[in-house]
């Protein structure tokens, strides 16, 4: 008996799902739009929150920073759940391969004593940094308003607890696997007298009610820390013999890269929205305001700390630069940073 093998072509009965039909046309959908679009619920909740019964439990009131349409934000990276998983499996991936490099060739124990310190004292206690920032973008995500919003918001907080751990790992990696480098670091994030005033934003930030004003907190923090360390130091420890600094620190700079491309497209949404725009750019202003000087004191404290106890001679004027590049970007989506702000910066 003979059989012939043949290609047939089944027409869907329908390109896609009705609501992304009205949205984008009667054509075939992309999995991020699929998996991204329209999934907020909207209506029929069972009660109001206790904790808050002037808000229903998913409410776009939650923050006084407003989009028309949700929808019209859309991750510039368009991760759902599979490509967001395996983009962060790869860097996990990649990590791990350094950190082993790093460790075949003992290369931690090959580092200036200047760059111990700074790594020791002053970068690993920021896993304690990393484990805040995962709470307040957890929360955020909670309370934001739109799927295509909250999406990127949950993904970077697995991205924060993923950056704790691999600076857990580089501590682990410096004691031969014992925990005495991550004790003395959490002492340092408690105590040290340089990290007091980024504890504080962290702790500030964690307790803010409004979820929007915590996520730009905790980005303006972001902007000003990462390029100072993990940029600036990076083309330093090249220069000065620090190779492990440097293989270590590209992680963590490639990481907050991609990072940003989301929340910088957030930050023009908010302040191009064709109904809620004018209102955003003057909240978005007022929290400026009132995180930017103490974060700029927070940021700079700390690079007076390196520079004092690792004998650093650029790091202090990295942090200033940072802080500008910091305000000039926020001018760019029409948020006003006052010449006091600069001044404290």
């Amino acid at each position: 008996m003979a059989y012939e093998l043949r290609t047939n072509v089944i027409e869907p009965e329908r390109n896609t799902f009705s609501y992304l039909v009205e949205r984008f046309g009667d054509r075939p959908a992309t999995r991020y739009q699929e998996a991204s679009f329209n999934v907020q619920p909207m209506e029929n909740f069972h009660y109001r929150p206790t904790w808050d019964p002037d808000h229903e439990l998913y409410d776009p009131g939650y923050s006084a920073l407003k989009l028309a349409d949700p929808y019209s934000y859309t991750d510039p990276r368009q991760y759902y759940y599979t490509p967001y998983v395996a983009n962060a499996a790869d860097r996990h991936e990649s990590f791990g391969q350094t950190l082993k490099y790093i460790e075949d060739r003992r290369l931690l124990d090959k580092l200036p004593d200047g760059w111990q310190i700074a790594l020791t004292g002053f970068v690993l206690p920021l896993r304690h940094y990393e484990s805040g920032a995962q709470m307040i973008s957890l929360n955020a995500s909670r309370f934001a308003w739109g799927t295509t919003v909250e999406q990127p918001i949950g993904f970077a907080s697995f991205d924060r607890i993923g950056n704790a751990q691999q600076l857990s790992l580089i501590g682990l990696a410096i004691a031969g696997g014992a925990g005495d480098t991550l004790v003395e670091a959490k002492k340092n994030w408690l105590y040290a007298r340089p990290l007091q005033g980024l504890r504080r934003a962290v702790e500030q930030l964690l307790v803010e009610r409004d979820w929007a004003s915590g996520l730009i907190g905790l980005d303006l923090l972001d902007e000003q820390l990462y390029p100072m360390l993990y940029a600036h130091l990076d083309d330093r420890a090249l220069a000065r013999g620090a190779i492990a600094y440097s293989l270590l620190a590209r992680h963590f700079n490639d990481w907050y890269v991609n990072h940003r491309k989301w929340m910088a497209a957030l930050l023009k949404a908010w302040s191009n929205d064709v109904q809620y725009g004018e209102s955003n750019r003057k909240v978005m202003t007022d929290i400026v305001a009132h995180w930017y000087p103490d974060v700029c004191r927070a940021v700079a404290t700390f690079a007076a700390g390196i520079a004092d106890a690792a004998g650093s001679t650029t790091v202090v004027a990295a942090a200033d630069r940072a802080a500008a590049e910091a305000a000039a970007g926020l001018t760019k989506f029409g948020i006003h940073v006052g010449s006091e702000q600069g001044a404290t910066a």
